[in-house]
């Protein structure tokens, strides 16, 4: 325990000078006031902070820097979070997805940082979608060297994930590496369950296409055999041209497309709006960016199957 207690001590004046006239560097339930015992772990994001916590237990101490109800894509750093950040003794995050959190990382925890793309290559962003014309778009791409961020909607890629990530914790606290592999392995079980459920219930069904508000499902299609038509790229709060809308409604009307899916944390009106259009209906399909203050005892396994009955209604699946 001694080099992590070294670690949190030498963190402590990077933090002291990125926390203006020294205010606190740390939020509540932060690092700085984490159990010495335990392994602080910063989260970029919902999906990251579920495996560490299930990984993790009692042995971990987990800070996600997307506050519930906040979309991740555009995530700017508080002094504070530099400062959990820099006092991390691991941080698990997607390089590329999060600009600010990539220089934070770059400069304050590179030697304690893990980049869960390093697991498995990332799909092209336009893999299980459609192209995305303008500079918008293509800035989007461009951030993430024209890849899909959202691999955690494949719940093989999200467990491969997992193993690494258990073998990152046992590298932060040997004592406790192998319950880390303990319930990595549990935790994978609960995935492989999970696929089973997708792989079967979306077996048969009268449609493949799937209508989305953006295009963060390309791993979920690909896994299952199903085609995504997305009305935004890669940032849900994108606004699509007129040109990508008629495009959308005439795909939609030709494959006669029940339902328009939205997601939880940005404005369903671009979703309404085609799907008056197109005589269809709209609902959630949840890219598990982030939960919501209302989200309750939801995790990313009831989502996701929250989701897959979503599908299986508007794909007409038996």
């Amino acid at each position: 325990m001694s080099n992590r207690v070294t670690v949190r001590t030498l963190a402590a004046a990077t933090t002291a000078l990125l926390a203006l006239g020294g205010a606190a560097a740390c939020s509540s339930g932060g690092p700085a006031d984490a159990d010495p015992q335990r392994v602080d772990v910063v989260a970029a994001f919902y999906p990251l902070q579920f495996i560490a916590e299930r990984i993790g237990g009692d042995a971990v101490r987990v800070t996600n820097l997307v506050k519930p109800g906040a979309e991740p894509h555009d995530l700017e750093l508080t002094p504070s979070q530099v400062g959990e950040v820099s006092q991390a003794e691991l941080v698990v995050y997607l390089k590329g997805f999060q600009p600010a959190l990539d220089e934070a990382v770059q400069q304050n925890a590179a030697d304690r940082a893990f980049d869960v793309s390093t697991v498995e290559p990332l799909m092209d962003a336009t893999t299980g979608g459609h192209q995305h014309e303008g500079d918008e778009a293509e800035e989007e791409e461009a951030a993430l060297g024209g890849k899909d961020p959202h691999f955690w909607l494949d719940p093989t890629r999200l467990a491969t994930v997992a193993d690494q990530l258990a073998d990152q914790l046992g590298k932060a606290d040997p004592d406790q590496a192998a319950d880390f592999t303990s319930r990595a392995k549990e935790l994978q079980a609960d995935l492989a369950k999970l696929d089973t459920e997708y792989a079967t219930g979306l077996k048969t069904c009268e449609r493949q296409e799937i209508v989305t508000s953006h295009t963060a499902f390309g791993y979920l299609a690909k896994q299952y055999g199903l085609e995504q038509v997305g009305i935004t790229g890669l940032n849900p709060e994108s606004e699509p041209s007129p040109q990508r809308l008629a495009e959308v409604a005439e795909e939609a009307r030709a494959h006669k497309t029940t339902t328009i899916f939205f997601e939880t944390l940005v404005s369903p009106k671009i979703a309404e709006t085609i799907a008056a259009e197109v005589g269809a209906k709209t609902a959630v399909l949840d890219p598990i960016e982030g939960l919501t203050d209302d989200s309750g005892s939801s995790d990313y396994l009831s989502v996701m199957r929250t989701n897959l009955q979503a599908l299986r209604t508007a794909l007409g699946c038996s």
